[in-house]
């Protein structure tokens, strides 16, 4: 579950500090490589929002929360209707980057 006050950089810091046993250098490399590999360079220290105030865009929080997955370098991820209330172009790009996930 993402904190709508986090970053995207910030949400997968707390992620990798309580999920993995990693250093603070690698944590730092590898949310690096996470936001290059996601497409999140543009929005990392942008707030994710909710309801009380506006943040990232829709694209940008699956796109996050995959993201706060990945950290931990799972075997198997799931995602449940990754593209649901997303427009075409977007779910196409969350589609697209899956696949080269998958690939990895």
């Amino acid at each position: 579950m993402l904190l709508e006050t986090f970053s995207p950089i910030e949400s997968f810091r707390f992620a990798a500090k309580l999920r993995t046993s990693l250093s603070d250098r690698q944590i730092e490399v590898k949310i690096r490589d996470i936001i290059e590999r996601l497409g999140l360079k543009a929005c990392k220290d942008t707030r994710i929002g909710g309801k009380l105030f506006k943040g990232i865009s829709g694209g940008e929080r699956k796109r996050t929360s995959i993201g706060y997955e990945l950290i931990t370098d799972p075997n198997l991820l799931l995602c449940d209707e990754p593209t649901s209330g997303l427009d075409s172009s977007t779910a196409l790009r969350i589609i697209q980057m899956l696949k080269k996930e998958a690939e990895n």
